[in-house]
């Protein structure tokens, strides 16, 4: 997932966790189309419709921080140690931690359902407005810059196999009755894998039971151990393995509610010609003695594992004392998958700390899909030893990890084509390690804004996300491997596989608009 169910506080996977407006689900952004009367930057948080979709929780308060700066281009050269990269994530905790001050957008309706919007800290200047929730609002700051807003109800507008992921990491609550507090019943200790392990009986497909993991369908967990003894992957009669994924979109017919603005680059920085990225991350919020989310407590666990983030909840203003942190989102995946749901790691951009877990965390997965790609033929960015069958394994330190991992991470990840940089500059292509830390979305306004130069709503970000353990260096008929690669069905008919299905679907199951909000129509 990109967000969704995610931190485990508020995440419905497990059998006693309630729905809530406080589990924010993506943020997208991208450069808007519209560019009459200059270069805007469009960003869209979506999160839980709850209580309903185009009906806002009057309890939480959604934030949406925005920074920009200029391009910095990285020499090509450089050698990708773990030092530079530790020495990378310590200049980023220098930047998020010391001169950088985010501007920020604030969000939250009343029981009537009427929106305020608080617009803090821009160079265009602070104003506040309250606009009707459910419909397009344009509003005008104090130096007349034109601000469109939506709140309200909108079709989820990410599409993926959530089913297929979770089956992918063994994710025991997806498919078995599994309360919140049993933590060693989560992600069991059987390797991950693309392709079904012959005897995993707990996560192999069951034609018995084919709708085990679909549609909220879960059994009883059996009794354990839950381990893996086997030494193959699985394969039918015909010779073919069986892919953990089936492309069907686990969120069609879903909506949510989200938080749509399109913003005057003019507005978020005094320097547009300059600051040509645009930094954009989101938070949500819950109001203190409501009793909503009890899993996070007034005192954050990490207000205490971390004494710099102590300091920053002393500086709260006044308006946020009234409330505790819940949920944060930036960059895909980098709180569902690397930081693994874990309420202590909701960090937002400042997530640097957390730099050597990454590492760890990546190795591991490298460790189940690396052995899967190259079962299929194909090349992988990690160093798994040429081993014939996904392995469950975990590391105490990055120092270890990181040799396994080090072309995963640092690898430029190419894109299908030139269609991403329409003026054809000189602008380099991203590594993981870039991608990840800090957790932003940052939008190069001289890009589509395609994911990971920012994220479009048709984006498949799932699939791109599994691309980063593709060596992309390497070729296929000629053509180097690229983001877009396992979405190709194409490859799926070359390979020994079945079900023959890119992992995701390819289109969202409502067609996004054109105009904003963007984001289509709700269900």
């Amino acid at each position: 997932m990109a967000d969704h169910n995610d931190p485990n506080a508020v995440n419905t996977i497990f059998s006693d966790v309630e729905p809530s407006a406080a589990d924010v689900y993506d943020l997208f952004g991208f450069p808007s189309p519209d560019v009459a009367g200059g270069e805007k930057v469009v960003v869209a948080l979506t999160f839980a419709s709850v209580p309903e979709a185009g009906t806002l929780d009057a309890d939480l308060l959604y934030r949406i921080h925005f920074t920009a700066h200029p391009r910095v281009v990285a020499p090509t050269a450089t050698e990708h140690s773990l030092e530079t990269i530790l020495a990378y994530i310590e200049a980023v905790r220098d930047r998020y931690l010391g001169e950088l001050r985010s501007s920020e957008v604030r969000v939250n309706v009343d029981a009537g359902g009427q929106g305020t919007v608080q617009f803090i800290g821009f160079p265009g200047g602070d104003f506040t407005t309250t606009v009707p929730t459910n419909q397009v609002t344009a509003v005008d700051s104090s130096g007349g810059h034109r601000i469109q807003v939506f709140l309200g109800g909108r079709d989820d507008a990410f599409f993926n196999d959530l089913t297929g992921f979770f089956r992918s990491i063994n994710y025991a609550p997806q498919f078995y009755h599994v309360p919140h507090d049993m933590v060693e019943a989560r992600e069991l200790p059987i390797p991950k894998t693309l392709i079904e392990l012959e005897g995993n009986v707990l996560f192999n497909f069951d034609p018995a039971n084919p709708e085990l993991g679909h549609h909220g369908v879960k059994g009883t967990l059996p009794a354990g151990p839950w381990t893996w003894t086997g030494d193959r992957f699985k394969k039918d009669a015909d010779g073919n393995y069986r892919f953990v994924y089936t492309g069907v979109d686990a969120q069609a017919g879903k909506n949510v509610n989200t938080v749509v603005l399109e913003i005057p680059l003019g507005f978020v920085t005094a320097s547009p010609a300059e600051h040509r990225i645009v930094n954009t991350w989101a938070e949500s919020w819950v109001r203190l003695g409501v009793g909503k989310v009890p899993g996070i407590h007034e005192h954050h666990p990490f207000w205490q594992e971390h004494p710099w983030a102590l300091l920053h909840r002393l500086t709260l203003d006044g308006e946020l004392r009234r409330y505790k942190l819940v949920d944060t989102v930036g960059q895909p995946f980098a709180d569902a998958a690397l930081s693994e749901r874990e309420d202590s790691r909701q960090v937002g951009a400042n997530n640097v700390a957390l730099g050597p877990h990454f590492i760890k965390r990546l190795a591991h997965l490298g460790w189940g899909f690396g052995p899967s790609i190259t079962a299929l033929g194909l090349h992988t960015s990690f160093d798994h030893d040429n081993s014939p069958v996904s392995v469950h394994r975990t590391y105490e330190l990055a120092v270890d990890a990181f040799p396994r991992v080090r072309r995963t991470i640092t690898q430029q990840l190419r894109m299908p084509d030139e269609s991403w940089n329409p003026r054809g500059l000189d602008i380099p292509l991203r590594r993981p390690y870039e991608i990840f830390i800090p957790n932003v979305c940052a939008i190069d306004m001289d890009t589509t804004g395609t994911w990971p130069f920012g994220r479009r709503l048709e984006d498949q970000v799932a699939t791109r996300f599994l691309s980063m353990f593709l060596d992309h260096e390497a070729t296929l008929n000629g053509r180097s491997y690229h983001v877009e690669m396992l979405s190709n069905q194409a490859l799926w008919d070359a390979v020994p596989i079945v079900p023959r299905t890119p992992p995701n679907p390819l289109r969202n199951d409502r067609d996004f608009l054109d105009h904003f909000p963007y984001l289509a129509e709700p269900w």
